[in-house]
């Protein structure tokens, strides 16, 4: 179907939100992003953006504002959080040069996608919060604080509680996994440019350089039975995550020792979505990002995700005959995916955090498989990073 002129809602300004507006308007679509907050706030932490979801920033003509804003890692790792040992090291760098494997400020990635977005055409209104969706009619039906509001396509990149996702699959409870994580970031060190993974009983710590180096991300997980609220804007004293990873390496104890504020979330689980779109006698609605497949930390392919659903949505809905097509198309090819990333994020958590006998084996084992056939453990992820939706 042609986009030209197509008239398309879509809930959030985040990073699935503003991807996909770009990706619809440089097709002809005439998008308006609502956005509930007065402003694009400069939040958040560090993201690492692999290959899959860079060859997406590049189709999209955001290459060289990714290369400009971004890190490019070199490699990914693994430690024994314990004594700083390198258990195995995977090198990214030589994945797919051409695109690259980046650190990128989250805050720096929505820019460029902001930037992008505006200059594509869409426009974005603040302060429009919509309450609830209603697809009971001919159109999708917006309940904002204003009055309720007709959409033509209705997008809900409206995040982990989306009212979209709530509108096609009712009302949802997600489920705490006993496990909480804390993030902040610190002045660079001039360290090298790789993520680095400390793996500890019940507990790992991620950290990677932001900014060219100026700047240093640190998220780091501990497996507690305490339920904590979900969310982002939870501040907790830095004594707290000191104390948590006090039994690790000097580096570790190091960088955390500088830690001056830091934010505190708890790590819950949504299903991914059993529904993902549905198309009206005058209009549609589809969900994307953690609206529709919210996942755990854990294999850092949360922004990826929803990059790679942005470039689908809009390569289905222009590749096929009718909105229904076009949007049953998109569900398609999308889902098992997204299934597969969410549940290879669930099982690193689980790898990460082994304690006891099995811990030393499991370390041996990458040791010996890195010396033995350094490719290895980086081929096991062909799928996940060698894939380039951009090319149907």
């Amino acid at each position: 179907m042609s986009l030209i002129g197509q008239r398309v809602t879509v809930l959030g300004s985040g990073v699935a939100g503003l991807a996909v507006a770009r990706a619809l308007a440089l097709r002809g679509a005439r998008v308006t992003v609502l956005e509930q907050a007065d402003a694009v706030r400069d939040v958040g932490a560090g993201l690492q953006i692999s290959p899959n979801g860079a060859v997406v920033l590049k189709a999209l003509g955001l290459g060289d504002a990714l290369e400009a804003a971004s890190v490019r890692a070199q490699a990914v790792a693994l430690c024994d959080g314990l004594t700083g040992e390198v258990v195995t090291r995977l090198e990214v760098a030589r994945l797919r040069p051409e695109q690259g494997y980046h650190f990128v400020h989250r805050a720096d990635l929505i820019g460029l996608l902001l930037k992008g977005a505006e200059e594509a055409g869409v426009e974005l209104r603040f302060l429009s919060h919509a309450a609830s969706v209603s697809l009971d009619g001919m159109r999708p039906v917006l309940m904002l604080e204003t009055g309720h509001e007709e959409a033509g396509l209705l997008i809900g990149a409206d995040g982990l509680h989306s009212v979209a996702r709530a509108a096609l699959n009712g009302a949802s409870a997600p489920f705490f996994t006993r496990q909480v994580a804390w993030r902040g970031l610190i002045a660079g060190d001039g360290g090298p440019d790789l993520a680095e993974v400390h793996m500890g009983p019940g507990r790992h710590l991620v950290s990677y350089p932001l900014r060219g180096g100026a700047l240093r991300n640190i998220v780091a997980v501990e497996e507690r039975p305490t339920w904590v609220e979900e969310g982002w804007s939870l501040r907790d004293d830095p004594m707290d995550l000191r104390l948590a990873f006090e039994g690790f390496s000097p580096r570790v104890r190091g960088w955390l020792d500088q830690v001056e504020d830091v934010w505190l979330w708890g790590l819950f689980r949504h299903e991914v979505a059993r529904v993902w779109q549905k198309a009206l006698p005058e209009g549609g609605v589809a969900i994307l990002g953690d609206a529709a497949h919210p996942t755990l930390p854990f294999l850092a392919q949360g922004a990826c995700m929803a990059l790679e659903d942005a470039w689908v949505l809009a390569a289905s809905l222009a590749g096929t005959d009718g909105l229904a097509a076009g949007l049953a198309a998109y569900e398609a090819a999308r889902k098992p995916r997204c299934t597969r990333i969410v549940a290879a994020a669930t099982a690193n958590a689980k790898a990460y955090h082994l304690s006891g006998p099995l811990r030393g084996l499991a370390h041996l084992g990458l040791k010996l498989g890195g010396a033995l056939a350094p490719g290895l453990a980086l081929s096991r992820f062909d799928w996940l990073y060698g894939a380039d939706v951009t090319k149907g």
